[in-house]
């Protein structure tokens, strides 16, 4: 089944609720999915600065000295704030790629990059995951969240969503794709690393693939309609906004609304009823084979809609 959240603020005074605001979202579809859950936050940016999220089994040990180690391996400085299992680390702009090749020799497993995004999940019900990181304090400019109900691959934390499939890009899946495992074995062959069997990342590997081959965010999720087989709504955040598409048939549940402050994304409507101004909001099912997408650079209200 699972379960997915996304809001996206237009109205500033709002960004210091939003991990509050999300995590109450994400709480309320707890049993569309109690196996495990996560939250992506899209907080502001430094200036020559990147940030990743990286996550350990062994936090005490691997987390250690980690800053020092790869100041030292990148003949940079790179500063870390530990968050349970997870830390975030700041790095200088440019240097992920060094970072993430270290990361993989030591075992620890990276979450996201980019300059806004921090992705934090978990095994786990959405409320225990939310307290473990504390995300209820956490402040931003828009999110996306899911629970999971595991069906095609174990309960783990790499199984979890959401999963990043670029810089300062992550995807959120609710449905079941039926050709991920040739399309999986495809991408590999085109050097498109993936970790899991778990479909959802296979679609974030292909909007990953679209994108290298000079795709738009908007065509590639356009193109998913011809090549991803199965029922699937993804919510996609970008580091200016985020985006939604079901597949033609838009089996699986899914219902958004807007008002002057936000734009709210919810599998069900019960996951939007406690946000401010609901009562008003403009309400509405998304259409099937339709991209919609908010972006913070445009008119905040302004949705692009490609059939």
């Amino acid at each position: 089944m699972c379960g997915i959240v996304g809001l996206f603020l237009k109205d500033k005074s709002l960004e210091p609720k939003l991990g509050k605001m999300l995590t109450e979202m994400l709480i309320t579809m707890t049993d569309r999915g109690p196996d495990s859950a996560g939250i992506a936050i899209y907080s502001e940016e430094t200036i020559g600065r990147a940030k990743m999220t990286v996550q350990s089994d062994a936090p005490e040990t691997a987390f250690k000295d980690l800053d020092t180690a790869l100041s030292e391996a990148i003949s940079a400085s790179v500063s870390m704030q530990v968050r349970s299992t997870h830390a975030i680390l700041d790095v200088p702009t440019g240097s992920t790629e060094d970072v993430r090749s270290e990361l993989t020799k030591l075992g620890i497993r990276v979450m996201s990059r980019g300059n806004n995004l921090e992705i934090y999940k978990e095994v786990g019900l959405p409320q225990d995951v939310a307290a473990q990181f504390d995300i209820t304090t956490m402040s931003g400019s828009h999110g996306i969240g899911h629970t999971r109900m595991a069906t095609e691959s174990a309960v783990t934390t790499m199984g979890a969503h959401p999963f990043n499939t670029g810089e300062d890009q992550c995807l959120v899946h609710n449905g079941s794709l039926s050709n991920h495992n040739s399309l999986r074995r495809k991408l590999r062959r085109e050097g498109i690393h993936i970790e899991t069997e778990n479909d959802t990342e296979v679609g974030a590997a292909y909007l990953t693939w679209q994108m290298q081959n000079g795709a738009t965010l908007g065509e590639a999720l356009t193109n998913s309609l011809d090549d991803l087989d199965g029922f699937f709504t993804f919510v996609v955040g970008t580091k200016d906004g985020f985006g939604v598409v079901r597949d033609p048939i838009a089996c699986k549940p899914a219902v958004m609304a807007e008002t002057k402050q936000y734009v709210a994304f919810g599998s069900e409507y019960r996951a939007l009823v406690n946000l401010p101004g609901i009562e008003d909001a403009r309400v509405w099912e998304p259409e099937p084979a339709t991209v919609y997408f908010w972006n913070h650079k445009e008119t905040p209200s302004a949705t692009e809609k490609a059939a």
